[in-house]
């Protein structure tokens, strides 16, 4: 068994540098991996280029990156919570590539599963499909989209054991998965870290091949994003 647990998210972040790319999971403010964002501004790499679903809010996820002008493109489905980030788009600071949903997470999942792109309808007569390959299949026509290239992929996962295996809890499921395997570099932070064998492998989502390091994550916030109530009666 080939153990794959670093002492802290320092040493996980080996080999990070300016105008690289990276996935971060998570699905809103659900799964993010927020030792490793903590991190990176930290570090203040520069000219980055993000592959996330969102752009986290104002004050905290990506969000801390985006106030400190560290990125210098995003690539993302939905961005509606970040004030920043819209100021930025607007005034030209920030490169955007806007994505569908479904496109974005299958473009991780081809990065993972070693494909170099695939065919979707998802785009079809609109922007999205300008300057692509676009082939007609069964009457139907599709657009060509290519595999993500990315350095790290920075994943947040509930569980994991010391040979990588990881156990995702709800929405956190929705990107983190997919993005495991598909750079060159998986780094993944867990709430729980275990011993080989402690995990029932019928509960295993992503298998240790998949991750290069993981490490104990420290003091998760967990934010909610919009937080409604209902009125005490």
């Amino acid at each position: 068994m080939i153990k794959k647990t670093v002492k802290d998210v320092e040493a996980a972040l080996q080999g990070v540098k300016d105008s690289m790319t990276f996935m971060l999971g998570g699905f809103g403010l659900s799964g993010i991996p927020e030792n490793a964002i903590a991190h990176l501004v930290k570090l203040n790499v520069k000219d980055i280029t993000c592959i996330s679903n969102n752009a986290g809010v104002d004050d905290f996820g990506l969000g801390l990156l985006l106030q400190k002008k560290q990125i210098r493109k995003m690539v993302s489905s939905y961005v509606g919570e970040n004030d920043e980030f819209e100021r930025q788009m607007l005034s030209g600071e920030l490169e955007v590539e806007l994505i569908p949903q479904g496109t974005l997470a299958e473009r991780c999942r081809a990065a993972q599963g070693g494909f170099p792109a695939f065919f979707t309808p998802a785009g079809y007569g609109t922007e999205v499909a300008e300057g692509k390959e676009v082939r007609e299949f069964n009457g139907k026509m599709y657009v060509l989209e290519e595999a993500f290239k990315a350095d790290f992929a920075f994943i947040k996962a509930w569980k994991g054991d010391e040979a990588g295996n990881l156990i995702f809890k709800g929405t956190a499921r929705n990107f983190n998965p997919n993005m495991c395997g598909a750079a060159k570099v998986t780094v993944v932070e867990v709430e729980e870290l275990v011993k080989p064998g402690e995990l029932d492998p019928n509960q295993i989502h992503i298998p240790g091949i998949f991750v290069q390091r993981i490490f104990q994550g420290e003091r998760y916030e967990k934010r909610i994003e919009q937080r409604t109530v209902r009125q005490r009666d």
